[in-house]
């Protein structure tokens, strides 16, 4: 799968976790050149807290459209160092 933006490919892997129909693709996949740290968080019952990424590609600007749990919840272990997009980014 990829995951892809403004016509950049930003996360290629086969190695897919699918949670709440999210694709979560492993951290090292994501182009680190393509993402800069935000500090938005938000809150999910079950899996814990999300950090984001804002995507800069070629200039433009898509803020928090990457999230991440850095230390979810047990139940949610799956999805431990891994990402996922949204807002316009494409998976698939």
């Amino acid at each position: 799968m990829q995951a892809s933006w403004n016509g950049t490919v930003i996360a290629s892997s086969d190695d897919i976790v699918t949670v709440e129909g999210n694709a979560y693709f492993p951290a090292e996949s994501l182009d680190a050149a393509c993402i800069r740290p935000s500090s938005h968080r938000s809150f999910c019952g079950w899996k814990g807290e999300a950090l984001y990424y804002d995507l800069v590609v070629d200039g433009k600007e898509n803020p928090n459209a990457v999230w991440y749990y850095p230390e979810p919840k047990e139940a949610a272990s799956n999805i431990r160092g891994r990402v996922a997009f949204w807002k316009g980014v494409t998976v698939g």
